[in-house]
């Protein structure tokens, strides 16, 4: 890979424009392959949320867990719970706990793969070793920063 400028250079440049840049790519390009198969990035964070659960999640309990995901907020994820009920992906019982159906349990290991192949892709060339300094810098900076971000 060729890289924009030389290292004297590029030690000069804004992270706040190359992390922006980096994260509107990739949020870009699994948005789109998602979109592929019907389906929102923030469904998938709700499918994979019921999918990974010990016990089935309320929906108060999924939306707690995925509301400070790139700002979508507790409206648009109840809309988008709404929307994977209405695909028929999950149920919802009297007490708003969320469970995969069937149909959810197939579609969901289709997106997860789709999911692993964007991993993939994105990881090529990264060895672990970078990949790990890179997501510890990040959260150096937001630490410096003063900024809080958490991920599950």
């Amino acid at each position: 890979m060729e890289y924009s400028h030389s290292d004297a250079e590029l030690i000069k440049q804004p992270i706040g424009y190359w992390s922006w840049a980096a994260s509107k790519a990739v949020v870009a390009r699994i948005r789109g392959a998602l979109g592929e198969l019907g389906l929102t990035q923030p469904q998938w964070w709700v499918l994979n949320q019921v999918a990974h659960a010990d016990t089935p999640r309320t929906r108060d309990e999924v939306s707690a867990v995925l509301r400070g995901y790139l700002d979508t907020g507790q409206a648009g994820l109840a809309i988008e719970i709404d929307g994977a009920l209405e695909h028929g992906w999950i149920t919802q019982d009297a007490d708003a706990r969320l469970e995969l159906t069937d149909k959810g349990r197939e579609f969901f290991a289709v997106a997860d793969a789709r999911q692993d192949e964007l991993r993939e892709e994105r990881h090529a060339g990264i060895s672990d070793e970078e990949y790990l300094t890179t997501m510890k810098v990040l959260q150096r900076f937001i630490h410096n920063t003063g900024g809080q971000a958490w991920h599950h």
